[in-house]
């Protein structure tokens, strides 16, 4: 695969993830769908595409998902849906991505991994920021949706976790999607009576789904193995940014100063964590055999 297809690949990839979060805001915003009815129809419709794309270019690949797992996936989907009910795309899409970081820097530390100063100084600006953004004022996000999408960002960095070296990645995501769209059709029918199917709602949901979600991990995943760990990682601290963008241009949000410094310190910490890793990595001396 050549460099310039990897990279038009991977800011699509980047593109797609980040319009999952202006999809389901502008659904839930302008639109009469329900949360519990968006989180059914993109976790029906992104196991549709997974699954065709998993069953089309079998070989002899291996993986099937779990129920663990995929408890996990239905937990970020639906926490992701219930949080866009009151927060900007911005907003939730940055706080997505740095309840994920967390937890997988989370699992590091407890997995016995040891932070270098500049790594330590990076994870008190991320927390700082985050901090800075969730203290009560006037540009403050609403604390129920904020909380509702750090559990969605946990839930996705465990589910990342869960799924390292557990096969090929696209057939476990097709099968952990076909099992998280259970739990998700038993939300909406206990929430059957607040149910609202309003038909371009529902496409949104299914657009999300299908395309943002199926096909944005299934590319995801085929340029995954072209790019180095920390290329992956640093990359995707674009996706806040570009969701922000999109809040800006589809949805007329508005950035705060606030926010601003807030992505600043989150995003920047993160990276400070992130490359300071592969500089450590890269310093280690090769062990000869």
């Amino acid at each position: 695969m050549s460099s310039s297809r990897i990279c038009f690949l991977t800011l699509l990839t980047m593109i797609a993830f980040a319009a999952n979060s202006v999809l389901c805001r502008i659904a839930l915003k302008h639109t009469g769908i329900d949360a519990a009815s968006f989180t059914s129809i993109r976790l029906v419709s992104g196991a549709v595409v997974l699954w065709a794309i998993a069953s089309f270019f079998r070989g002899n690949s291996t993986g099937r998902g779990n129920w663990i797992s995929a408890f996990a996936l239905f937990t970020y989907a639906a926490g992701f849906s219930f949080a866009y009910i009151s927060l900007t795309a911005a907003t939730g899409a940055l706080l997505l991505f740095g309840a994920v970081q967390a937890t997988m820097i989370g699992h590091g530390l407890w997995a016995g991994e040891r932070l270098a100063k500049q790594q330590l100084v990076g994870l008190m600006l991320a927390f700082g920021g985050l901090v800075g953004l969730l203290l009560p004022g006037l540009s403050a996000p609403p604390l129920v949706g904020s909380v509702l999408m750090l559990i969605a960002g946990v839930a996705w960095g465990t589910y990342s976790l869960r799924g390292k070296g557990a096969g090929n990645p696209t057939r476990i995501t097709a099968g952990n999607f076909l099992r998280a769209m259970l739990f998700a059709i038993l939300l909406s029918v206990l929430l059957q009576s607040s149910a609202s199917l309003e038909n371009v709602g529902v496409w949104y949901a299914i657009v999300s789904g299908a395309v943002a979600s199926g096909l944005g991990y299934a590319i995801w995943y085929s340029v995954l193995p072209a790019l180095k760990a920390t290329t992956a990682a640093t990359v995707q601290l674009s996706v806040p940014v570009i969701a922000a963008l999109g809040g800006i241009i589809v949805l007329g949000e508005s950035l705060t100063v606030r926010f601003v410094l807030a992505s600043l310190a989150i995003l920047g910490g993160i990276a400070l964590v992130i490359l300071n890793k592969s500089l450590r990595n890269n310093a280690q001396p090769s062990r000869q055999t």
